[in-house]
């Protein structure tokens, strides 16, 4: 059973956060981060070589987070891996009975550390969508194969509500809804009234629900703002960056930030949840969702594997 399929049927603000798999064969700081998160999130997000920097696979580093008692969402890149081998993952990962993946395009090689490596892209974030809708709805892999026996599980997605112009990730957050994304996790937001606007357009024009679960970033400096600041598809208005390089304990200050956009995008009709980014710190999370007033977490009653 998907938590955060269930938990938006069910109509309650879903919570999930960031899990960054270490860059070793580590298990235990798999489960030590696991650990700090659990009963704090619904779910995490298990990335695949985020930044395209090298670190432990996501579905066995998810399945080491679903053994610490925490519900794992596993990313999917098409950065690394042709359809072939996407697919004969996603069968092998249903068939451990990981059950909610995100599907996305990934990071450009030349933004990691190894900048040589071939950008394989061969299916990008709406194409990878398609190609998990088929093969669990229709039970067709995309050369028209059968699957006997299909897989079952939560389709994810991402999208940039800061993209520029807005109308064009509009248009293509619309056409993931439409090819049957379950739920969708945005960039951080930092804007809420841009935000606003986008989720306002995106909800007229899907014509179907999906779960809407919108980024919140815990910074932990100002260098740290100002980088985000620099990413395509990221706005950190300068408000933002005044306010926490001016304070005494940026880090705390990054806390507040997150806090007042959680409670805020909470109160925001439309929005179904809250995606934090906390990079390798499990316990920023714990702080924002402590300070948003976001415990206890629902319980979702356990799916037969």
């Amino acid at each position: 059973m998907s938590t955060v399929r269930e938990l938006h049927r069910r109509g309650e603000f879903v919570v999930t956060a960031e899990l960054n798999p270490p860059k070793s064969a580590a298990a235990s700081v798999v489960r030590r981060r696991a650990g700090v998160l659990r009963g704090f999130v619904d779910a995490v997000n298990v990335t695949d070589n985020n930044r395209a920097i090298v670190s432990m696979a996501a579905i066995p580093a998810a399945v080491i987070v679903r053994g610490a008692g925490l519900e794992p969402i596993v990313q999917m890149t098409g950065r690394d891996r042709n359809r072939i081998a996407l697919q004969s993952d996603l069968l092998g990962a249903a068939a451990l009975g990981l059950d909610q993946f995100l599907f996305m395009t990934g990071d450009d090689p030349r933004r990691g550390n190894q900048p040589d490596a071939v950008h394989v892209k061969d299916l990008d974030g709406l194409a990878l969508v398609r190609m998990a809708v088929a093969m669990r709805d229709e039970g067709r892999l995309l050369s028209g194969d059968e699957i006997k026996e299909p897989p079952r599980y939560a389709v994810g997605a991402t999208a940039s509500p800061f993209a520029d112009p807005m109308e064009a990730d509009v248009a293509k957050t619309v056409e993931k809804v439409r090819a049957g994304a379950d739920f969708l996790q945005t960039q951080p937001v930092f804007d809420l009234a841009t935000f606003g606007r986008w989720l306002a357009e995106v909800r007229r024009q899907a014509g179907r629900q999906a779960a809407i679960i919108a980024g919140v970033f815990v910074l932990r400096s100002a260098e740290q703002a100002e980088r985000l600041a620099g990413i395509p598809g990221i706005a950190v208005p300068a408000s933002v960056l005044e306010r926490i390089r001016a304070a005494r304990d940026q880090e705390s200050e990054g806390v507040a930030i997150a806090v007042e956009t959680a409670r805020s995008l909470r109160a925001l009709p439309g929005a179904n949840g809250v995606h934090l980014y906390a990079i390798e710190w499990p316990e920023g999370v714990v702080r924002v969702v402590e300070g948003a007033g976001l415990l206890p977490r629902p319980t979702v009653k356990e799916a037969v594997r």
